[in-house]
């Protein structure tokens, strides 16, 4: 499809999550993008105005660079569902459950997927017990926030519940998860069904004591290592792992699968993110481009895969 066929295409980004600065700077570059290869894109920040305006300027197609509540958790997709409008990524089941760190764990667990040991908090949660039960160090994040928003990592015993109520200023659902000490890892995916590809793995470095959000977005010397440096069998089984993540969530159109590995080499699933970042730290545009999927071409085939 040239970029005249997908008609008058609105890029949804901003939105009122705690993630708005990350959707504006993903929302920009997949606009400049769609626009550079023809499409007729167009702006359009929910924050600012009503979705009813989709239907009312006649917008045939939504690449969604929400980020965060209100744009990867269902709802926006459930908007654009009533709607009648297409559109990128998951619809709002699987948008819906892995934004729910928690329940995406559930499932993945109760379909044989590998996952770390976690305990969910709460005010009254025995803390120094949870400490012995998982071993420090301990993550703790809210179960319903992306970009790193709102975790921390308690290295000292006694540190959990500080953790936990930072957590808790995010999301009622707050996670205690244990460290796994093998090094992070990302899968992102492409397409939908039997046809969905796994990209090259990449593994994270940060320099800083974790992959948080300065890391993420702000700072130049994160590391980036593709090839991820794991043999050709590790590599596939984390692919495999991946794309069964995803089907087991129900993904579609696109989405990144994280991955971490314990001290023997264990390859453990940690989230799922249905929405990812677009912006020129974002993972999944680098695991495309290692592919040999330029950027204007990624945004172009998943807005080619929007559904309705």
């Amino acid at each position: 499809m040239n970029g005249k066929g997908f008609g008058k295409v609105a890029v949804l980004f901003g939105g009122t999550s705690a993630e708005r600065e990350v959707s504006l700077k993903s929302g920009r570059a997949v606009l400049a993008a769609l626009q550079g290869a023809g499409v007729d894109a167009h702006a359009f920040d929910p924050a600012e105005r009503p979705l009813e305006d989709l239907k009312r300027n006649e917008f045939k197609r939504a690449f969604i660079a929400l980020h965060g509540r209100g744009g990867e958790d269902g709802s926006v997709q459930g908007a654009l569902d009533l709607l009648g409008i297409p559109y990128t990524g998951s619809d709002i089941l699987a948008s819906a459950l892995a934004m729910d760190k928690w329940r995406t764990k559930l499932v993945w667990q109760a379909a044989g997927l590998p996952v770390a040991d976690y305990v969910i908090l709460d005010a009254d949660s025995d803390f120094a017990a949870v400490e012995q039960q998982l071993g420090l160090p301990i993550f703790v994040k809210p179960a319903n926030e992306g970009s790193s928003i709102g975790i921390s990592k308690v290295k000292t015993a006694g540190g959990l519940k500080a953790a936990y109520e930072e957590a808790a200023k995010y999301d009622s659902i707050v996670m205690a998860e244990a460290f796994l000490a093998g090094g992070e890892y990302t899968v992102g995916i492409l397409g939908s069904g039997k046809s969905a590809r796994a990209l090259p793995p990449i593994r994270i470095v940060p320099t800083t004591e974790f992959y948080d959000f300065d890391a993420k977005y702000l700072r130049d010397d994160t590391q980036y290592r593709i090839p991820c440096g794991l043999s050709d069998a590790e590599i596939k089984a984390m692919q495999d792992m991946a794309l069964r993540a995803y089907a087991v969530i129900g993904g579609r159109g696109w989405a990144r699968i994280d991955v971490m590995l314990d001290a023997s080499g264990k390859q453990y699933c940690l989230e799922a993110n249905t929405a990812p970042g677009m912006t020129d730290h974002s993972l999944v545009p680098m695991a495309a481009k290692a592919a040999g999927i330029p950027f204007a071409d990624l945004v172009v085939r998943l807005l080619e895969d929007a559904h309705a």
